[in-house]
């Protein structure tokens, strides 16, 4: 995306305008996305999952948009008590339950942490208690499933199509409060952004770091929780599906329960981690993030876990292992990546790495405020062999999650190539970013590492 700077009036932050290629992906962003969603549920609940036979059926003339939608369940009252009290739940395990694991698991970072600096050159303390949110919600799901018996495993694909139209209320309602609340009382003006275009505005947020009261900050709970806490729940429920129908639960689907949940658990022991990541550091508040993290991440990162539901794959133990290790070499290579990095940064470079002394080049770079900020950009181990080699971790994870399906349907592989999209992206704006921030110094980092993500490719 490519904005130019403009003045903005007094205590309204940066005005920024829109090029006419970023407004058009927003407004179908913004149009089809939500479509999208609904559709590759609907065809799971309707077609079996088949992608292609919804369309065929209609351009037959065998079913007609108002039949499909006829038969898609509608928001129930069950439906929407079971949101609410679970947004509700993780809502006051993030603000009323100080972490508590980082006092006695070593190597844990948790309790109360520092941001990365923002734009207009202010640093911001979170309470990081997501890993703790997700043992509790976790312990009292197997408490109820082996003892208590309150509501059914099962609970949340039952549900599944009633809960989407919860998650679409609540990502929308929180957007819009984000945009009304970026207008009347911004967190902090200086760091807010805007377009004077509503669509893009509404999208991409206006407020860098929006928040309620002193702790209540709403990119890093929506970031995290309810969706990613919820990740791992949805799968399990779709084993407990698969358990109920089947009378088995499929080494598939153990694979794919295995590997997210590996992905899942990394994601909230390196939280404090996570607070200088692209996503805290860089965007802004808006639809983007609100509805993204409540509706894009767990309806469409959970479809394996889904279509297993209906394509229970029983894999071979020879094609099972071999999934099981590109999965975790990939996650190793994602780990290792970011930790390297997190290293660097701890030790301003005085550290080792693959058993030497780190090489990196020097930079700055200045902030809104004026002040003149040194970074150093590192250029050894996985840094060295490629720019963004987390990336290519991650999307070797990605790949394993979707190879578990077999190859009957394209459906479940909408991860990956959602994923080498989003993060190629990603490679592209950030160092478009970075190119603006710091100048030659780029070039000259660009220059010692020619590679984005594939050595000898990309």
């Amino acid at each position: 995306l490519k904005h130019k700077p403009q003045p903005s009036p007094p205590g309204l932050g940066n005005k920024w305008e829109v090029d006419w290629f970023s407004l058009a992906s927003v407004l179908f962003l913004l149009t089809f996305s939500p479509l999208i969603v609904y559709y590759f549920i609907m065809s799971c609940d309707q077609y079996h999952c088949s992608l292609m036979d919804p369309i065929v059926d209609v351009l037959m003339g065998n079913s007609h948009l108002s039949d499909i939608w006829n038969k898609t369940p509608f928001l129930s009252w069950k439906a929407a008590n079971i949101y609410i009290c679970w947004v509700t739940f993780q809502v006051m395990l993030y603000i009323l339950v100080p972490d508590f694991c980082h006092k006695f698991l070593p190597g844990y970072v948790g309790g109360i942490q520092e941001g990365a600096v923002t734009p207009a050159g202010t640093v911001n303390k979170y309470e990081i208690n997501g890993l703790q949110a997700w043992i509790i919600t976790h312990a009292l799901w197997f408490v109820n499933a082996y003892y208590f018996h309150w509501f059914s495993p099962t609970i949340i694909f039952d549900n599944w199509i009633p809960l989407l139209w919860c998650a679409n209320i609540l990502g929308y309602a929180v957007s819009t409060f984000a945009m009304i609340k970026s207008y009347l009382f911004p967190s902090n003006p200086n760091d807010c952004k805007f377009t004077g275009n509503l669509f893009y505005d509404y999208m991409m947020g206006i407020e860098f770091n929006p928040r309620i009261g002193k702790w209540f900050d709403f990119k890093l709970f929506f970031n995290g929780r309810p969706g990613i806490v919820a990740w791992t729940l949805i799968n399990f429920s779709y084993a407990a599906k698969q358990q109920e129908l089947y009378g088995q639960v499929t080494n598939s689907m153990i694979l794919v329960n295995v590997l997210q949940g590996i992905y899942v658990l990394d994601f909230f022991w390196n939280e404090a981690w996570y607070l200088k990541t692209i996503d805290i550091c860089h965007d802004h508040f808006g639809w983007y993030l609100g509805w993204g993290d409540c509706v894009w991440l767990p309806y469409l990162y959970t479809l394996q876990g889904l279509y297993l539901v209906y394509h229970p794959v029983q894999l071979s133990t020879a094609n099972a292992v071999g999934i099981l290790l590109l999965g975790l070499v990939g996650y190793y290579i994602f780990r290792m990546t970011n930790h390297q990095k997190d290293l660097f940064r701890r030790t301003d470079g005085n550290c080792k790495i693959w058993g030497k002394k780190p090489q990196y080049i020097e930079c700055s770079y200045t902030s809104v405020d004026g002040t003149k900020y040194y970074s150093k950009l590192m250029i050894s181990g996985f840094w060295g062999v490629a720019r963004h080699f987390n990336y290519t971790g991650d999307l070797m994870g990605s790949l394993a999650y979707c190879l578990t399906c077999g190859f009957e349907h394209i459906l479940p592989y909408f991860y990956i190539i959602y994923m080498t999209i989003l993060l190629t992206h990603r490679c592209i704006r950030d160092e478009h970013r970075c190119s603006s921030k710091y100048g030659n110094d780029w070039k000259r980092y660009t220059t010692a590492v020619p590679y984005r993500l594939i050595p000898g490719v990309f």
